[in-house]
């Protein structure tokens, strides 16, 4: 493939073999070193897998987020987000606020509601059964996507009921999907810094493989460029990896670059300063080669990266642009300055630019439509 670039053999056949096969943990993390030419030949051959697997549309949501309270019993020490009842800023949403807004989302043509929210001492897995109930009863159309594999947990210990029936509660009472946050990076001694009083890195795999075999698919997410090392970031795609040989559960995976600014962490000065940007392309590189067509979508967060260096993603392997979003408040919280919501036109002025053809989607991907 690069008989005209002078490329490291090593790093020349793990590149090969990723065009063909599975390629292992030290390979992936061999890749996740280059820089110079073989950096460039990792974005080429990630771009070209990409192309095979999924072809050049680029797909992306009209969608709105719902984040409907900040209250919080957790001490994430990555999250800007979170505020005690006394604190300024601290709010809650009741079920009729969430209802009007997901209505008036609706309203304005968006097809998924994303609602999250904090560890708010009064919810428990009623509450969102609740809430689900009353979404579905006015609005019956609508995809709910809710709920992090932490808020599930929370939920079903609050309600002191096993989570495996908390799903399917749920999943009757309107629930279609779990965004498949809570990841950060999936390794105990990341976790016990990062985010202490979260659940393990046992315990999320189980609640998202539950949620799998209950018949709720969920998307998969890994948070990086605090104080993780490449192995890390490797070592959690691969767990990914494993649980979707197992279960085929995830919709797309969805590289979360870590926004510092106004974090606990990075104020304490245990974080990096985030990521690089080559590092960012190294990560959504890597993550095509590795999940290779076992994982086809690869989706940018343009809140997080811009839409400009969002744009330089998508040419790294990646393919969806994710929402349209509306209200995203956790990534503004901690300091990202691109923006909450945008529009389909926008995305498809951004996707023209590249060459490549727009198509507004679905949350599972089954519908895919060219604009």
């Amino acid at each position: 493939m690069f008989e005209r670039v002078d490329i490291d053999h090593q790093i020349e056949e793990i590149l090969e073999k990723a065009t063909k096969t599975r390629i292992s943990r030290d390979e992936a993390v061999k890749l996740m070193k280059t820089t110079g030419t073989e950096f460039h030949a990792l974005i080429i051959t990630a771009d070209t897998l990409r192309h095979d697997i999924v072809g050049d549309r680029v797909t992306y949501i009209p969608n709105w987020n719902i984040n409907f309270t900040n209250l919080c019993t957790g001490t994430c020490g990555f999250c800007a987000f979170r505020k005690d009842e006394d604190e300024k800023g601290a709010y809650f949403l009741n079920i009729d606020q969430v209802v009007r807004r997901a209505k008036n989302a609706w309203n304005n043509g968006a097809k998924e509601v994303c609602i999250q929210g904090g560890l708010h001492p009064d919810v428990d897995a009623y509450f969102y059964q609740e809430l689900l109930q009353k979404l579905r009863a006015e609005l019956p159309d609508i995809y709910i996507h809710a709920f992090s594999p932490m808020e599930i947990l929370y939920g079903a210990e609050q309600a002191d009921i096993s989570i495996k029936d908390e799903l399917k509660m749920l999943k009757e009472a309107g629930l279609d999907s779990i965004p498949g946050n809570a990841a950060e990076i999936l390794n105990d001694d990341i976790r016990r810094v990062l985010c202490p009083t979260k659940m393990n890195t046992a315990k999320w795999i189980e609640i998202v493989e539950t949620a799998h075999r209950t018949g709720i698919p969920t998307t998969c997410t890994m948070m990086y460029g605090h104080i993780e090392e490449p192995e890390h970031r490797v070592e959690h795609m691969d767990i990914l990896r494993g649980i979707q040989e197992r279960t085929g559960g995830f919709t797309e995976f969805v590289p979360l670059t870590f926004m510092h600014r106004l974090t606990p962490i990075y104020k304490e000065g245990i974080s990096r300063a985030g990521s690089t940007g080559l590092e960012d392309l190294k990560v959504y590189a890597v993550a095509r080669l590795m999940f290779g067509d076992l994982l086809r979508n690869i989706q940018v967060s343009w809140v997080k990266l811009g839409f400009k260096f969002a744009q330089v993603c998508l040419t790294a392997g990646a393919n969806d642009l994710g929402g349209t979003l509306g209200e995203e408040n956790i990534s503004k919280s901690a300091g990202a300055e691109h923006g909450v919501r945008t529009t389909p036109e926008n995305f498809q002025r951004i996707i023209r630019n590249m060459g490549r053809v727009p198509a507004e989607r679905d949350t599972l991907y089954k519908k895919i439509t060219p604009v």
